[in-house]
């Protein structure tokens, strides 16, 4: 009677794994084998537990990621010529506390959204708020919220992300007004908060993509200067994988 009560008041609280917990444990004809400490401990590691996958699935959703990717899933085929080393590194985090970017770039079919989505994912997974964004929905956006007078607050939003990622930057030319917008974007995170941007275009090339080049030297300053980069090559991964399908 006891332990339907204890139940009850653990459903009131919302503390529904803890519940589930205790109704598998009073089910058990062994669980008096264990004391009370080691049962207590059962209890509160099924609701941190589930707490933890509630928090992760929320980021997760609200990050948007392009498509499920994971870094223990890269694909390291020789043709790619990706460091195992570099991946490692960066797998650790330490870039995104310290606000640093990374650049991805290849031509297409390469697997620059799905590199991006697996650091996306890793994040999440580590209690990080990411935000995935294609650049032109970005721009998009933000041109939209000029125009109904929430852009600062979009900026500010945008600001507190740990972890952006802007992908398939390079895809149409940039407008003054269009280049400005990345520049706030850009300058707001300036070594506060990190941002992952990929792009088919080498780095060399993303200056040519703004027609005021005044916004685009300082875009670029600070969205390149010590910056990680990855750099992928070899055939379509897309291709590779639509042969092995059939």
């Amino acid at each position: 009677m006891l332990s339907n009560q204890t139940i009850e008041k653990l459903t009131e609280l919302k503390l529904y794994s803890m519940s589930k917990e205790l109704k598998k444990q009073m089910s058990d004809p062994h669980i008096n084998n264990l004391s009370f400490d080691d049962r207590l401990g059962l209890l509160i590691d099924a609701e941190c537990d589930a707490k933890h996958n509630t928090r992760i699935n929320n980021l997760l959703k609200k990050a948007g990621l392009r498509q499920h990717a994971c870094l223990e899933d890269i694909d390291y085929g020789s043709e790619r010529k990706i460091k195992k080393d570099l991946i490692s590194q960066l797998s650790t985090g330490i870039w995104i506390k310290e606000g640093q970017n990374l650049i991805i770039t290849g031509a297409t079919g390469t697997g620059k959204s799905y590199l991006t989505c697996a650091f996306g994912n890793y994040a999440c997974r580590n209690n990080i708020k990411v935000k995935y964004y294609r650049v032109t929905r970005l721009l998009t956006d933000l041109s939209i919220a000029r125009g109904d007078g929430s852009y600062n607050k979009l900026l500010l939003q945008i600001k507190k992300i740990d972890l952006l990622i802007l992908d398939d930057f390079g895809m149409c030319i940039l407008d003054p007004i269009l280049g400005r917008d990345l520049l706030e974007v850009i300058e707001d995170r300036h070594k506060i908060r990190s941002t992952i941007i990929s792009s088919q275009l080498p780095v060399s090339d993303w200056h040519n993509t703004f027609e005021d080049s005044t916004v685009a030297d300082a875009v670029l300053d600070r969205l390149v200067h010590d910056s990680y980069r990855i750099e992928l090559f070899g055939d379509s991964m897309r291709e590779k994988y639509a042969k092995l399908s059939k």
